[in-house]
């Protein structure tokens, strides 16, 4: 399957506004691989897409084109804001607290 743009190409866009000597965003068709994924399943979980002419158009590839587009952005799990986190801490604490009550 070819995927156009590139997956180099996704990796200069998704690291153009790194700063020389910083760490890029991306370092492998795996990182941009994984991200795209995680964009098309919230497109598939009810998440709107923010190009416009998606008829016809498989979430992958309206996430690869959002990301193409800087439409989304590409954070690292250290990124992710505090509140992201407490939630997630507060979802994985649900989750314990459920498996030790079965």
């Amino acid at each position: 399957m070819m995927l156009h743009p590139s997956y180099t190409d996704l990796m200069k866009v998704v690291n153009s506004d790194v700063e020389i000597g910083e760490e890029p965003v991306v370092n492998s068709r795996y990182s941009i691989v994984l991200a795209t994924a995680k964009r098309a399943r919230q497109i598939i979980g009810g998440e709107e897409p923010l190009i416009d002419n998606t008829l016809n158009k498989k979430p992958f590839s309206i996430a690869v084109e959002e990301l193409y587009n800087s439409k989304v952005k590409i954070v690292g799990e250290e990124e992710e804001s505090e509140e992201d986190s407490e939630q997630n801490v507060e979802e994985n604490v649900k989750e314990d607290m459920e498996t030790e009550e079965a």
